[in-house]
């Protein structure tokens, strides 16, 4: 994606900030102007290896290739020298990646490949070692919303060093995913407050990892060590790494040495920095990334404490505040799924190919084609019903046990069957995200607005019926592509271009269309679709 744009020289004050974004299956890199407009993009597919017992792994040099090239080509269509770029931040899933001494990748699963260094962060493997974890009741607990969930880094850990222990043993340094960008790129061993905050357990409003968690669970060895292989130095994202790009990071990225690094952030929480500062005060604004999973943060003054939520973790997204952090382990993953178990999918499939779109994509036109305003599309969805919890619930139960339930379901097989599906799909994702403001509200995490982020999130129709079956208003970023902005905010702190992040997140965001939640006989029809999703969920919990 290019867009007309200033060219420059060699020389010249930085007007250019770069953001990379390393999602479940792919890797981008956009070049944004100092206010957040995006000029260039580029994007690499990235491989994801399965295996049985739930493994899901990745290849760490890989994904930097991907990551590498994607800069490059990013550069390269906007015409843009390196001398004008300020600086770089980054951000990933949270998946954790295993490396020995001098940074070579070790085999973290049954295939005994060293290239497959990555444990997904959707890799359930380590259920048991999360659920001996949560037996201990460990006062840390109280930080992860009373529930540890295996796709945190500590119970991976733990399966690691009882499943692979020569491999635990051999590692030089574990790191999330996003950390090991950032080292790639400096050398600087540093970790970002938002990765070991919210996935490894760092108390990070006392700066310090918990000695007697980490014994208690079975994971005395790292605490023997002083920390020295999950991160001794802990700094919050935007912060400037080392002394910038080195000589051969610069070289692979196409860019110049010293360029600033900032500490990054997970993935969704990038989504986050790109979207709530659009919208007002933070405080009031729930970020929602919408993607192959679902993640939502909710941004507080004082900590709050929520069953089932993740955190509230200190400096995690917004700097000196506290987040609740909640989500649906599959969001638009469970779209796709859903989809794919209906018999009209490969037809369906093929015409969205040949008319250039996804599946989804035309899914939604048709139905607000058949539909008195967008709105008007859940009636399509009359008397099928869907708790889209394919692989657990996130928030805010808390519980990787729990399974999709679709009622309703007849013998149709033709396209108006597979649209009512689709839609009853997306109404499910927003019943989820309303139970999850529910609970945070009555915990004293109240917001007023949703800003919305994500690819599964991108089409009008989605935007609007989780407006209305959330009952909140629903608001969209001008940024097309909200988690590289995030990114690309974070590496012009770095570089000084902002005093600081909140300054970035005003300046580079703005609001482009509020999605208002419907009244009147749709608001009571999502009203009772929504009590039967909370009663199919109490069932299947009951029969499970």
């Amino acid at each position: 994606m290019t867009s007309d744009i200033p060219r420059s020289g060699a020389t010249g004050d930085p007007r250019y900030v770069i953001g990379v974004d390393v999602g479940t299956g792919s890797a981008r890199a956009g070049l944004f102007d100092l206010a957040g407009r995006m000029v260039a993009s580029a994007k690499r597919d990235i491989t994801l290896f399965h295996a049985s017992g739930s493994v899901v792994e990745q290849s760490s040099s890989e994904i930097w290739r991907a990551v590498c090239d994607s800069v490059k080509e990013a550069l390269a269509q906007s015409g843009v020298s390196p001398d004008q770029v300020g600086g770089i931040g980054f951000d990933a899933t949270c998946s954790l990646v295993v490396l020995g001494e001098g940074g070579r990748s070790l085999p973290v699963g049954p295939s005994g490949e060293a290239e497959r260094d990555i444990i997904v962060w959707m890799d359930h493997r380590a259920l048991q070692q999360a659920e001996r974890i949560n037996a201990t009741g460990h006062e840390v607990l109280k930080f992860v919303g009373g529930k540890i969930s295996p796709e945190m880094e500590t119970p991976k850990l733990l399966w690691l060093l009882e499943n692979k222990p020569e491999v635990f043993a051999s590692a030089w340094q574990f790191f999330d995913l996003t950390d090991f960008l950032t080292w790639r790129c400096t050398g600087d061993l540093s970790r970002s407050t938002c990765t070991v905050t919210c996935k490894w357990t760092y108390l990070a409003h006392e700066r310090r990892w918990d000695e007697s968690y980490f014994r208690t669970v079975g994971l005395g060895v790292l605490a023997d060590e002083g920390f020295a292989r999950i991160g001794q130095t802990v700094v919050d994202g935007g912060t400037p790494l080392g002394n910038g790009l080195t000589e051969k990071a610069a070289a692979e990225l196409g860019l110049r040495a010293g360029t600033p690094v900032a500490t990054g952030v997970i993935d969704a929480h990038a989504g986050g920095i790109g979207t709530v500062g659009a919208g007002g005060e933070p405080e009031k604004c729930l970020a929602y990334v919408f993607g192959t999973s679902s993640c939502t943060m909710t941004t507080t003054r004082e900590p709050v404490f929520v069953d089932g939520v993740w955190g509230p973790y200190f400096s995690a997204m917004v700097p000196d505040a506290w987040l609740n952090e909640g989500g649906q382990s599959v969001a638009g993953a469970a779209i796709e799924r859903l989809l794919a178990m209906h018999p009209a999918a490969p037809d369906a499939q093929q015409s969205a190919e040949q008319e250039g779109q996804s599946l989804p994509s035309m899914l939604a036109g048709l139905a607000a084609r058949h539909s008195r305003g967008l709105s008007g599309a859940v009636l399509l969805a009359d008397g099928l019903h869907v708790v889209p919890e394919f692989l657990g619930n996130r928030a805010p139960f808390a519980d990787p046990h729990a399974r999709a339930v679709i009622a309703g379901l007849g013998m149709e097989d033709d396209l108006d069957s597979l649209v009512a599906l689709y839609i009853a799909g997306i109404c499910s994702i927003g019943y989820g995200l309303r139970q999850i403001i529910e609970v945070q509200a009555a915990a004293g995490a109240p917001i007023e607005r949703v800003m919305i982020s994500g690819g599964a999130g991108r089409l009008d129709l989605v935007r609007q019926l989780l407006a209305d079956a959330t009952g909140k208003p629903v608001l969209a970023t001008q940024a097309e592509e909200p988690v590289l902005l995030g990114a690309a905010m974070l590496g012009g702190v770095a570089g000084a271009l902002f005093d600081d992040l909140r300054s970035a997140m005003t300046s580079m965001s703005e609001i482009s269309r509020t999605y208002e939640p419907a009244t009147g006989d749709i608001a009571v029809l999502h009203e009772a679709r929504y009590g039967a999703f909370r009663k199919l969920q109490d069932v299947a919990r009951e029969i499970r």
